[in-house]
């Protein structure tokens, strides 16, 4: 597949999709994806003679058919509409599919597309929950949040025989653009932002250098696991004079993910190194209950104040 310049991750991932089913003559399965909006307009309209299969409502069920097609050798993407649901998809998953190849020999390669979403959702559906299959051998986690990001995971999934889960958001659809990596000499923080923080964390790293002078680093966290950044240049930052404040930002909760990865940058930097992501606790559908992950204004004020002190 390849990558086409100036169109959205939404067209990108449309385009990724109907090459699966139409040219690669695989297979996508998921709930309600012929639906109104197919899938917040991620999927080309085609049905089950071209490969787009519909399951039905039962969310334990879905994923043992997606991981039977992937033994059999279809490469099914299996999208899953709402992360929180991977809490009843992701049994077969971790326990057969990710699995497979070490005991059996058998590689089961399949594309999970698990989309997360924020604002008014309640407290099963919401939010990323790549924590779930982060601490288990057998699979690849990624989150692209842009069209380049999304047409190489899926080429090298094609190329590979592990089970790959990819945490979209949908609030990264719009986006055309690559997102670049800050590099500061002797910067005061560096930031580490997963999924959708990432925009945010940008944005705040320039607003804190034009407001206030402060040198805020930011590395974009694309590939999760095996956990993947530019450590030449994270390393060239830090020194005996400079040991700059460091946190890792993300959509998930902070007692997950985002503390293993705390813990792997700071045995590379002999630094503490802290996290962030949504708080301990449900999410409720009114605005006031609501648990959201960082916003660029929640960093900028955390920054002011560890700066400060």
């Amino acid at each position: 597949m390849e990558f086409i310049k100036n169109i959205s991750l939404r067209d990108t991932i449309k385009l990724t999709v109907k090459h699966h089913l139409k040219k690669r003559k695989m297979i996508a399965m998921g709930q309600c994806l012929t639906a109104v909006g197919w899938v917040g307009g991620t999927l080309p309209e085609l049905y089950e003679k071209d490969g787009m299969i519909e399951l039905s409502m039962a969310d334990v069920a879905g994923s043992g058919f997606a991981v039977g097609a992937a033994l059999m050798g279809k490469r099914p993407i299996y999208i899953i509409r709402y992360q929180g649901f991977n809490w009843y998809n992701a049994p077969m998953i971790v326990n057969y599919a990710c699995k497979s190849k070490e005991i059996w020999n058998k590689p089961c390669p399949l594309f999970i597309r698990s989309i997360a979403m924020e604002g008014g959702i309640g407290p099963v559906a919401g939010s990323s929950h790549h924590s779930i299959y982060y601490r288990m051998p057998g699979v690849k986690i990624f989150s692209p949040m842009t069209p380049k990001e999304y047409i190489k995971t899926y080429n090298d999934f094609m190329k590979d025989d592990s089970v790959y889960y990819v945490s979209e958001h949908r609030k990264s659809y719009d986006n055309k653009y690559n997102l670049k990596d800050i590099f500061y000499e002797n910067p005061n923080i560096i930031f580490f932002a997963i999924s959708i923080v990432r925009f945010d964390a940008i944005k705040a790293s320039k607003i804190l250098y034009s407001k206030y002078g402060i040198k805020a680093a930011v590395f974009n966290i694309f590939q999760i696991k095996p956990l993947k950044f530019n450590v030449k240049k994270f390393k060239d930052m830090i020194s005996k004079k400079n040991k700059p404040k460091i946190v890792v930002f993300d959509d998930d909760y902070e007692k997950g993910l985002v503390q293993n990865i705390a813990y792997e940058i700071s045995k590379i930097a002999s630094l503490r190194v802290d996290s962030k992501g949504i708080q301990e606790r449900s999410a409720g559908f009114h605005p006031k209950v609501d648990n959201l992950p960082p916003s660029c204004e929640d960093i900028l004020k955390y920054t002011l104040k560890i700066i400060e002190k």
